[in-house]
């Protein structure tokens, strides 16, 4: 079928896709190339909890996506590394000539209670999901800077920017990985590089992974409230048009964080409060800040900061000194 006029095709445009061997990372995999992208699956091939090794998940979506027509190359470094993020761009640009977008997708499932958790289920997440975000990203951002052009989609997820049990790792990870892609979006403004996040929730290894109990009753009682029960998440191609959207010439913003779940598409942000000005004369006591809540907690009016020079501009200008 040919492309209307007003689709969103990636004709001449690269993408690396971590953790494109199953669910996330290969429905968005398969969309970027369908739309013309040629495409680096990366895949370690390991199981859920980040063991094990195998070159089969990433090779599988090569060949359907060369099946279908497209262009695709597989990848079996490790994000983990500094050397193996540096590989997985030098296959992009090896195969391809060039590089435009990276879907940071990678990632592992370690959970265990914060009093209960070891070093090995701590860094083990943080290593693949946000240092691996980090040591794909440095490579690859020098490689947009060179050429003036660049998107970057950073998976996070409700977990981290809003809260989970079980899961410190997971939870201080993808966290971090918003707070990355800030930085990545206010230094690549100047070269063309944008870079925006997802919050995903669909059907995957990851989700599957949890274990018993992970999800308590009063949780599953916060979901089962909407038009979808936690049986009904949908599977992860709910959640790709977004990311093909920002890593397309038609996103044209950066910094920003969307929610893609339960079908559903929108807008998280960090907002701060017009807040109460204490004396400047002395520090404020306690018991001031405590008379105060009110004014601090009120929502009414408020700024989403794009810096925290930002914030501190928005301060002056509430309340002039």
């Amino acid at each position: 079928m040919k492309a209307a006029d007003d689709d969103i095709t990636f004709a001449g445009r690269v993408a690396i896709v971590t953790g494109a061997g199953n669910g996330l990372g290969r429905a968005h995999a398969l969309e970027l190339a369908r739309r013309g992208a040629a495409v680096v699956v990366n895949d370690l091939g390991s199981a859920v909890d980040g063991t094990g090794t195998s070159s089969r998940a990433a090779e599988d979506v090569v060949a359907e996506i060369t099946a279908a027509g497209g262009r695709a190359v597989p990848s079996f470094d490790s994000v983990a590394t500094a050397e193996g993020g540096e590989r997985i761009i030098a296959t992009a640009v090896e195969a391809f000539g060039r590089l435009d977008i990276v879907v940071n997708n990678a990632g592992i499932l370690r959970n265990a209670n914060f009093d209960e958790m070891t070093w090995e289920q701590l860094s083990g997440v943080l290593d693949t999901h946000l240092l691996g975000a980090f040591h794909v990203s440095q490579p690859a951002y020098r490689a947009m800077r060179e050429q003036g052009y660049g998107r970057f989609v950073f998976t996070s997820s409700g977990s981290g920017l809003f809260g989970a049990r079980h899961q410190a790792n997971y939870t201080a990870a993808k966290a971090g990985i918003a707070g990355l892609s800030n930085a990545v979006a206010l230094e690549g403004a100047a070269h063309g590089i944008l870079s925006n996040v997802v919050a995903p929730t669909a059907t995957t290894r990851i989700v599957a992974g949890m274990r018993p109990g992970d999800i308590a009753d009063e949780d599953l009682a916060h979901v089962a409230r909407g038009a979808h029960a936690p049986e009904e998440v949908p599977g992860p191609e709910f959640a790709t048009p977004m990311v093909v959207f920002l890593a397309s010439e038609a996103c044209t913003f950066t910094q920003q964080i969307f929610s893609t779940s339960y079908g559903r598409f929108a807008r998280v942000f960090v907002g701060v409060t017009r807040g109460w000005y204490g004396p400047l004369d002395a520090p404020a006591t306690a018991e001031a800040v405590r008379e105060h809540l009110d004014q601090i907690n009120d929502r009414s009016e408020y700024q989403i900061p794009t810096s925290v020079f930002e914030e501190g501009g928005q301060i002056r200008e509430w309340y002039p000194i």
